[in-house]
């Protein structure tokens, strides 16, 4: 799973993204960007050999619909799609794009109502929140029976490290001093 990358850079503005843009990595998550801004983003990553994959709930500008899941599944066509929306995901999944649920540990009833979403959804990839958790990574990950990755709060990279050895594929982090 994403060719061994376990650490997956996550950009919340240009300045980052271009400087991902220039990273070993090929895999890395937009999260917080404008709609203007979607398309040169694709645009340039695939000119750079790089692999976007997008939060699709943090697109600013657009509704979270079934028209924003058909726009950013067929005119963007990220590598892959984070969301909490089974439609977002369900519409990735139609569209041959990789489909990541994203899981807050808030409480019992949120991880069960997670839990009932990812049966009807069946999507490709957990990504649990926070990820600082490494018994619930690795629950989350025996209970369902999907791949899972970990992102929110990882702050060191002992929080990297804690995550991987749970059993998480890779961390996702916005903190730029933990890409390398």
């Amino acid at each position: 799973m994403f060719d061994g990358q376990q650490l997956l850079p996550a950009v919340n503005n240009m300045k980052d993204f271009e400087r991902v843009m220039k990273e070993e990595g090929v895999y890395f998550v937009v999260l917080d960007v404008h709609l203007s801004l979607l398309a040169k983003m694709k645009k340039l990553s695939k000119e750079a050999g790089k692999k976007m994959l997008l939060h699709a709930d943090l697109v600013q500008g657009l509704k979270s619909d079934r028209y924003a899941a058909e726009f950013i599944c067929q005119t963007i066509r990220p590598t892959g799609v984070i969301s909490t929306r089974a439609n977002m995901l369900k519409t990735a999944k139609k569209n041959n794009i990789l489909a990541i649920q994203r899981i807050f540990l808030l409480d019992t009833m949120a991880l069960k109502t997670s839990y009932q979403q990812v049966e009807e959804v069946k999507p490709d990839v957990l990504e649990v929140l926070p990820g600082v958790l490494p018994d619930y990574i690795k629950k989350v990950r025996e209970e369902t029976g999907i791949e899972v990755i970990a992102g929110g709060l990882i702050t060191t990279v002992d929080d990297i490290q804690t995550a991987l050895q749970a059993g998480a594929r890779a961390v996702t982090t916005s903190r730029k001093e933990l890409w390398n």
